[in-house]
């Protein structure tokens, strides 16, 4: 009783949006404050106008420049999301059917085990230079690199829900005379499917925040690749636009995400 009382209770969709919104506001203002105290120069710290402002001339396609170096916002957008959605379904495929090998075989998980841990410590511009060496400077190396990211947290994710599905709905399915494959697609999947779809939620935000280092190399028509361009002209409002443009696009994305595992499991009560 103790415990129902004192636990909290969710926000209804119009207060979360609400808090959310309030969030964002206080956050602009203490960025405008921050930009009139003057404790950076513009320079270093553009307001919020000024970020605005430039989302208005490089989503201009007709400024003079093309929007931004020949491509607008939107485009680069576009071709970044694409690199991340082959990235993501690659690495996703791959992190499900290894996890589940590794869940219901021990032999697999104790080969494998290590090298997915080994690639999970990695961070992505570590293996992009090696990629670079065996794919080149094309599309073939970005989207490996976006593979590789989101492939280790997959794999952990359906393993470890594999292995933790309840031993006697298996045994219950087995003893009604089920298969070992009707096994597998009819109890442990739909059991595992919340903690795999955790998974790939997480795979695809780590596939999203490694864009920038995959744009590193000839990626100059993408979000990631005008944010380092921005960079190295000392373009600061541009660099914010492209970090603002990543993060809520991102937010979207994982929102999306989290929307199809509530319908696929609304008694797991999540946030």
């Amino acid at each position: 009783m103790a415990e129902s009382r004192t636990r909290a209770r969710p926000l209804s969709g119009t207060h979360a949006v609400l808090v959310r919104v309030a969030a964002v506001a206080v956050l602009l203002a203490i960025w405008e404050l921050l930009v009139l105290a003057e404790f950076w120069p513009p320079a270093v710290l553009p307001g919020p106008a000024a970020v605005w402002d430039q989302l208005l001339a490089t989503a201009d396609a007709g400024n003079g420049q093309g929007g931004y170096a020949g491509s607008t916002v939107v485009e680069r957008l576009g071709v970044s999301l694409r690199r991340v959605g082959y990235g993501s379904a690659y690495g996703v495929l791959l992190g499900v059917g290894l996890g589940l090998l590794m869940g219901l075989v021990p032999l697999i998980r104790a080969i494998t085990e290590p090298f997915v841990t080994f690639l999970r410590a990695l961070p992505p511009l570590a293996y992009l230079s090696l990629l670079v060496i065996w794919f080149g400077i094309d599309e073939e190396p970005k989207v490996y690199l976006l593979m590789v990211a989101a492939f280790p947290p997959v794999a952990v994710a359906t393993a470890a829900a594999v292995t933790g599905v309840n031993k006697q709905y298996v045994e219950a399915a087995a003893a009604l005379g089920a298969s070992r494959l009707r096994v597998v697609t009819t109890v442990v999947l739909p059991a595992s499917a919340p903690e795999i779809l955790t998974g790939i939620r997480l795979a695809v935000g780590i596939a999203y925040s490694s864009v920038v280092a995959a744009e590193t190399v000839n990626g100059a028509d993408g979000i990631g690749g005008m944010v380092l361009n921005a960079q190295r002209y000392n373009q600061t409002a541009v660099v914010l636009l492209g970090l603002i443009v990543i993060g809520v696009t991102g937010l979207i994305i994982d929102s999306a995400i989290l929307a199809v595992q509530r319908a696929l499991s609304p008694w797991r009560g999540l946030a």
